[in-house]
């Protein structure tokens, strides 16, 4: 007679990843669990006994179902379990339960039903719940089974820091070597969410100004591939974060670097930070330079002089836009409030005691402020490109957002909304090669120290 154990049976001599599908038995123990409780609840009725009735774990779930999607509501019989689509609605078998909802009864299902103080193990619950209900559903569990040990294996970085408890990062995993992980640590200067991300990194980490939905974040990505790209919105944001990482123990096996817009900073003390500066005052002005819009007019048909009758246009209107009333002196205007700002925020007046300290080192640390010589030195470094008909120069010089817009026109034809809807493909895909070619011609090379 041959023996099988449970290794070769359930798990099929590969525990690792091996996929089980316990639905079934997940049904039937709550159902034996239903008809046992109904049992006990009817004997001591029947003997008078009215104390200690407590709820079926079937009960227990649909209560947490309901409060997760209320619009489908579960009627669960002696031996059946129906579903509906609110009160009054038909009724269908839970076999019809979409995978989502089917991945929701079991998870729910599974923690009620284990055994008290188990230790839980979910390997990416992310995959199977919905991300608008996946923090409330671990809620709800946690609360109901607050005996239990929960350890969720996870890729959602937001989902992670929503959960209570510690958090390690798995630096690598083989089944010979086993596991590798790494305590998140708290405090750090950045929150939670970041701090998992550069740790889980397995390549070194860029800080770039913009959003995660912006256009840097989609050029820097396309252009530094073997680079974990983290957006900080700020060109301080950046600089801090650089400098953060930089200076943290914890942190310090992972390479880290930083580029910010031109922005007249000082490029040499950048440097010294592990932060490069971009060659133009905002990232969109990359795709006005010749090379690049070069790139995108070939990759649309046009040849020879009709590329540099477009580029040639393109460059006469952008400087026409500039020398429109009030143009320069809205571009100048922006400068020097990101100089005062920049200023203000290095002020430190945490040596000085009485008011008459905070004052006379506020004015002493201001005091290299001269707004008018800032002003004249920006509108002259904007003029004297467009005399000298110097479009790089330009561009570093002078921000303007619409400028998108007469790139679209020129360059592709189209409104600026399917002109960046093309961009984030074309990048994404590397389905024009020339194009990120010509953007890395332009943007600082970095190397992992």
């Amino acid at each position: 007679m041959m023996h099988f154990t449970r290794e070769q049976m359930r798990w099929k001599n590969n525990p690792h990843v091996n996929m089980l599908d316990d639905f079934k038995h997940l049904i039937q123990l709550l159902f034996a669990e239903q008809s046992n409780t109904a049992l006990i609840t009817h004997v001591n009725a029947r003997s008078g006994n009215f104390n200690n009735i407590r709820q079926t774990k079937f009960e227990v779930l649909s209560n947490i179902w309901h409060k997760l999607i209320p619009h489908r509501e579960l009627h669960v019989t002696g031996d059946n379990i129906l579903v509906s689509a609110g009160e009054g609605r038909d009724k269908y078998p839970a076999s019809d339960l979409s995978d989502g909802e089917r991945a929701l009864f079991y998870i729910i299902g599974q923690v009620i039903a284990a055994s008290v103080g188990s230790i839980l193990i979910f390997d990416e619950p992310e995959l199977h719940v919905h991300k608008s209900i996946l923090a409330r559903m671990w809620d709800e569990l946690e609360a109901a089974r607050s005996d239990c040990t929960y350890v969720i294996i996870t890729h959602d970085l937001e989902f992670a820091a929503s959960r209570v408890g510690q958090k390690f990062v798995i630096r690598d995993f083989s089944p010979a070597r086993g596991w590798t992980i790494e305590s998140v640590p708290e405090n750090i200067g950045f929150s939670e969410e970041i701090t998992t991300l550069i740790l889980g990194s397995r390549r070194p980490i860029l800080f770039v100004e913009g959003r995660a939905t912006s256009l840097d974040l989609m050029i820097y990505r396309s252009c530094y591939p073997e680079w974990t790209v983290i957006p900080r919105e700020s060109c301080e944001q950046v600089i801090h974060a650089v400098a953060t990482m930089r200076a943290n123990q914890s942190l310090t096996r992972v390479t880290c670097f930083g580029i910010v817009d031109a922005d007249d900073h000082d490029e040499s003390y950048l440097a010294t930070l592990g932060v490069a500066a971009l060659p133009v005052s905002e990232i969109e002005n990359l795709l006005l330079l010749p090379d690049i819009g070069r790139a995108i007019l070939e990759k649309e048909g046009y040849v020879g002089a009709e590329v540099d009758q477009r580029l040639s246009a393109l460059k006469q209107e952008l400087f026409n836009k500039a020398q429109e009333i009030g143009a320069i002196d809205r571009v100048v205007a922006r400068h020097c409030r990101r100089r005062i700002d920049r200023m203000l925020k290095k002020i430190d007046l945490s040596a000085a005691v009485t008011l008459a300290d905070i004052s006379a080192e506020y004015g002493r640390q201001t005091a290299a402020l001269d707004v008018a010589t800032i002003g004249a030195e920006a509108e002259g470094r904007i003029r004297q490109a467009i005399k000298e008909d110097n479009l790089p120069a330009f561009l570093r010089a002078y921000d303007d957002k619409n400028f998108l817009a007469i790139a679209s026109k020129h360059l592709k034809a189209t409104h600026p909304k399917d002109f960046m809807a093309w961009l984030s493909r074309v990048l994404r895909n590397d389905s024009v090669p020339s194009l990120t070619t010509a953007i890395r011609g332009h943007i600082p090379e970095v190397t992992a120290r």
